[in-house]
């Protein structure tokens, strides 16, 4: 039998990362969508979907993302993500 399974899909919102709030961004879509396969939950295989945005900035023209190194430690994931996840698992 196989294991269940779990897919949770995540678009990053419209909203530029705070560090550029001085400059003129315009959003140009995702970036490749990225999968995570997570620790089980309830017995069931975690996979999370994440497609992440970029911007251009207008002036420049340089492709801005936000820095996912400012994670949650011991995680692959903002400290804010990590969160939601949480709070989504008490349900």
């Amino acid at each position: 039998m196989e294991q269940e399974k779990m897919h949770l899909f995540f678009e990053e919102k419209n909203t530029p990362p705070k560090e550029f709030n001085n400059r003129q961004l315009v959003s140009k879509g995702f970036l490749n969508e990225i999968t995570i396969q997570d620790f089980p939950l309830r017995g069931k295989l975690v996979y999370l979907y994440i497609k992440r945005r970029r911007w251009t900035d207008k002036e420049s023209q340089a492709i801005i993302q936000r820095d996912w190194n400012i994670i949650a430690q011991g995680t692959r994931m903002t400290q804010e993500f990590a969160d939601f996840l949480k709070e989504i698992n008490r349900y």
